[in-house]
C-alpha cells in the first residue's frame, strides 16, 4: 500500500520519501559547499558556518518554502517549466529572504554574500534533478496502483471525468468500469463483470477495487458481488467506496454521493477541547504579532484608498459565524461606495467592475482582509477555516444545497482549504464545489492541517490566485 494513516490524513508514501530525500540533499550542500570552499583555497573569512543546527535551520526553511509554493505536486500537475518556475520563487526568493532574515537574529548563521547565493543555487540544481526524476518514476506504471471501479453508473462516470481532470497527480490507474456496457461510461472503457473477480484482478495486477454505484444491492442492472468482494478483502486487494476515493486522493467529500450515514458513521467530525485551546492560544498569538507587523501596511493602504475614492476606508459587513451565529467582519474598502445600490446583497464576478485600481492591489496582496484580524481577536473567526458567507447568501445556499449548514460546525477563518483548492467562487455552482472542501476541512481539521494551509497560502498570494 502507497498509504499510510496518521492521525485522519492518508499520507502517499513516494512523495513523503521525496521529502526526506530533499531535505538530506538541503542539509548536505551546506557541507558541499564547504568542501569546495577548501578544495579551492578560499579564505577563511568567506567560508560558511556549519553545524548540524545551521544545517537543519537551512534544510527546514527551504523545505518550507517548497512546500509554500506547492513544488510537490507542479511538476505532476503542470509539467516541468511550473515546477522549475515555483522552485526558483521558492529557494530564491522565499527561501533566500527567510534565510537573510535568520542571519540577522541569528549571528552565528554565516550564509551572507556569495555564500548564500552559491549553496540556494546549488540546492536549486540538486532539487530539479531529484524532482525530474522523480516525476518519471512515479508517472511510470512501477508506483502506480491498478484499480477497478465497480459501477458504469452515473456515479462512476462522476468519477471517471475527476479522474481524468486529476489523473497526473493522482497514484492510481484505472484500469476498467465494470458493469453493463450500454452505460454511463464509454464502451471501451467498460468490462463485463468477470465469473471470478479475484483470478482477474490477480492475473491483472489489481491492487484495489472502487465501489462507485448508488445502490449497493445491485450493480447496474447485474446482482452485486458482495460474496467476490469478501473474497477479494481477504486476500488483500483493498475495497473502497467512491466517498473514500475522493477524500484520500483529492481531499474532498463528494456532495452527490454524500449520505447522511456516512457522516454519522466515518471517522472524523470531532474537535478535542485540548485542540481547541490550542488553537485558540495560537490565533491570539498569531493576531497579535501580525497586528504590529502589518500595521504600517494597513496604513498605507488606508490612506491610498482614501486618496482614489475617500470615506470610509474600512467598511464591515454582516457574515454567518460558528454555529450560525453572526458577527461584523472587517475589511478595507476595495470598491466603490456604490457598490451594492440599496444595500443588495451581490455575487462577486471575475473582473468585478466595482473594484477599484487601489481596491485590486490590495486584493491581491490580501491587505484588505488584515482588519479581520480584530475579528480572530475577539474569537468570532479563526487563522484557518471556512470562509464566512453573508446571511443572504447563505439562506440561499442552504435551502439549494445538501449538507450546506454543516459547514458552520467550526469557526469560519482567514483562509481556508476551499481557498486553495478551488477558484474564486461567485454562484451557488461554485458554492457547492467550495463545500466539497469545507466539510473535508471540517471532517479532517488539525494542528498540522492548519499549518500546512497557512504555509501553502503564501503560494495564493504571491501568485494571486482566487482574486477577483
Amino acid at each position: 500500500m502507497s498509504y499510510i494513516y496518521i492521525r485522519k490524513h492518508y499520507l502517499y508514501l513516494p512523495y513523503m520519501l521525496l521529502a526526506l530525500l530533499e531535505f538530506m540533499l538541503l542539509f548536505a550542500s551546506l557541507y558541499i559547499v564547504k568542501e569546495i570552499q577548501f578544495l579551492l583555497n578560499i579564505t577563511p573569512e568567506s567560508t560558511i558556518s556549519s553545524g548540524p543546527f545551521v544545517a537543519l535551520a537551512y534544510a527546514f526553511l527551504l523545505s518550507c518554502s517548497s512546500l509554500a509554493m506547492g513544488v510537490y505536486l507542479a511538476i505532476m500537475r503542470e509539467g516541468f517549466l511550473a515546477m522549475l518556475f515555483r522552485i526558483l520563487v521558492a529557494y530564491c526568493f522565499l527561501g533566500a529572504l527567510a534565510l537573510t532574515v535568520l542571519a540577522l537574529v541569528w549571528p552565528s548563521f554565516n550564509l551572507a554574500g556569495t555564500n548564500l547565493f552559491w549553496v540556494v543555487m546549488l540546492s536549486t540544481s540538486m532539487s530539479l534533478v531529484t524532482r525530474r526524476g522523480f516525476a518519471k518514476l512515479i508517472d511510470s506504471d512501477r508506483l502506480s496502483r491498478r484499480v477497478l471501479v465497480l459501477g458504469t453508473g452515473e456515479s462512476a462516470r462522476q468519477l471517471q471525468r475527476d479522474y481524468e481532470k486529476n489523473r497526473r497527480s493522482l497514484s492510481i490507474r484505472v484500469m476498467a468500469y465494470i458493469g453493463r456496457l450500454d452505460a454511463a461510461i464509454a464502451a471501451h472503457h467498460c468490462l463485463v463483470q468477470p465469473g471470478d473477480l479475484l483470478l482477474f484482478c490477480s492475473q491483472n495486477g489489481i491492487s484495489e477495487i472502487i465501489v462507485a454505484q448508488q445502490d449497493r444491492r445491485r450493480c447496474d442492472g447485474d446482482h452485486f458481488p458482495i460474496n467476490e468482494l469478501i473474497r477479494c478483502k481477504l486476500k488483500g486487494i483493498e475495497v473502497t467506496s467512491a466517498l473514500s476515493f475522493y477524500e484520500r486522493e483529492l481531499r474532498q467529500i463528494k456532495l452527490d454521493i454524500l449520505r447522511p450515514s456516512w457522516i454519522v458513521f466515518s471517522d472524523g467530525f470531532h474537535v478535542a477541547r485540548a485542540r481547541t485551546i490550542a488553537k485558540r492560544c495560537f490565533d491570539l498569538g498569531i493576531s497579535l504579532l501580525l497586528s504590529g507587523l502589518l500595521l504600517p501596511a494597513v496604513a498605507i493602504a488606508g490612506l491610498l484608498v482614501w486618496l482614489e475614492t475617500g470615506r470610509p476606508i474600512l467598511y464591515s459587513q454582516v457574515r454567518v459565524g460558528q454555529d450560525g451565529r453572526r458577527f461584523n467582519i472587517y475589511k478595507l474598502r476595495s470598491m466603490r461606495q456604490d457598490a451594492e445600490p440599496g444595500g443588495q446583497a451581490v455575487w462577486a464576478q471575475a473582473n468585478d467592475s466595482r473594484v477599484t485600481k487601489v481596491g485590486a492591489f490590495i486584493r491581491n496582496t490580501r491587505l484588505d482582509e488584515i482588519p479581520q484580524l480584530w475579528n480572530v481577536l475577539k474569537g468570532e473567526m479563526s487563522f484557518v477555516g471556512p470562509r464566512p458567507e453573508r446571511p443572504e447568501f447563505v439562506e440561499q445556499l442552504n435551502a439549494e444545497i445538501p449538507f450546506y449548514a454543516h459547514r458552520h460546525a467550526v469557526k469560519p477563518g482567514l483562509m481556508g482549504w476551499a481557498q486553495l483548492n478551488y477558484p474564486y467562487g461567485a454562484s451557488v455552482e461554485d458554492a457547492k464545489g467550495k463545500l466539497e472542501y469545507d466539510l473535508y476541512y471540517t471532517k479532517n481539521q488539525s494542528v498540522i492541517m492548519d499549518l500546512l494551509i497557512m504555509i501553502q497560502t503564501v503560494e495564493v498570494v504571491l501568485l494571486g490566485k482566487g482574486v477577483h
